[in-house]
């Protein structure tokens, strides 16, 4: 079962958050460049063209390293989209972490990530998170002299339930096309709570109904992080794995070894044969595990509603309701 490339590239994305070293300090070697190259190179083996930042990964670091390969390798800028994030301000002495979505730190953190990619561009800008301190009308004017100067193309968020990226779309110009989440079979809540409605059982979910739907139903593409579940079903054992991990894990090698294909490969096959058309971010600096990715879209186009559905409860280690 083999993937084409076309069709692997609109839905399978490559999270750069491994990439660059140590979160600490602002050092980093060429040896990290050349791991940048490497995972690069494996993402775009197997069709993927749009690469996932945000300007806090490894402390800037990733988008840097990122930045010195595409310096050195003459066309891969006109190759590949970029998207980055910003609002996120990690803690340092005397200030406390927190959220900053002013117009004056959009300018400023988008500016930040271009000089360290190297670009005079990127093609999405992602708001990382909500803040709630935030003034949609200055939002949409950071956006737009962004937009206006050439630095940022499209507009999507991550994080966001449907009412909050309703509230800041009404004051922008530009459409939100993008909104990225924590979805895979382990953290499931953006399923859940689909079915849970009525249910005892949704005190359990804080996913906030109807946030699917509205992206939906407004054309923003679900972009999911965490989609590989660190490993959890694919060959990596949790610290305290629970007997539905245990099942779960066995499930995914059965229909990986019927298939011909990886246990990535199911894992995000099952992630994708969701009618939303979630595309899977993929976090890995492995070219070996990214390379495994590959079958994804084929194997969702072939699994059945009854695997799907076997995957689901197997995961969540009873019947659904």
């Amino acid at each position: 079962m083999t993937a084409t490339n076309e069709t692997a590239n609109s839905r399978l994305i490559y999270g750069c958050m491994g990439l660059g070293g140590p979160w600490e300090g602002n050092e980093y070697g060429s040896a990290y460049v050349d791991q940048a190259a490497e995972a690069i190179d494996a993402a775009m083996r197997i069709g993927i063209t749009l690469f996932d930042h945000a300007d806090i990964y490894r402390s800037g670091k990733s988008e840097a390293v990122f930045g010195d390969v595409l310096a050195r390798t003459s066309g891969l800028r006109e190759k590949i989209q970029l998207q980055t994030k910003c609002g996120i301000r990690l803690s340092q002495p005397g200030v406390q972490g927190h959220y900053d979505l002013s117009k004056g730190a959009i300018l400023e953190r988008v500016n930040g990530s271009l000089q360290r990619l190297r670009t005079d561009y990127v093609d999405v800008l992602l708001l990382h998170r909500p803040d709630p301190l935030m003034e949609p009308a200055e939002v949409a004017s950071a956006v737009g002299q962004l937009m206006a100067e050439g630095k940022v193309r499209q507009l999507g968020v991550s994080n966001m339930s449907g009412a909050q990226i309703a509230f800041l779309q009404d004051r922008l110009e530009t459409p939100i096309i993008a909104n990225q989440l924590e979805m895979s079979l382990h953290r499931r809540a953006w399923l859940e709570s689909t079915v849970l409605v009525n249910h005892d059982d949704a005190l359990g979910y804080g996913f906030p109904h109807g946030t699917l739907e509205h992206c939906v139903s407004h054309g923003i593409e679900l972009q999911a992080y965490g989609s590989l579940a660190q490993g959890r079903y694919t060959g990596s054992t949790p610290d305290a794995p629970t007997a539905a991990d245990t099942e779960t894990a066995a499930l995914v090698a059965k229909l990986a070894e019927e298939k011909g294909v990886t246990p990535e490969a199911v894992l995000l096959g099952w992630l994708m044969k969701h009618p939303a058309r979630i595309s899977p971010v993929l976090g890995s600096s492995n070219p070996t595990r990214i390379a495994a990715c590959a079958d994804a879209v084929a194997v969702a186009a072939a699994m059945t509603r009854a695997e799907w559905y076997g995957l689901w409860v197997a995961a969540r280690g009873k019947s659904v309701p």
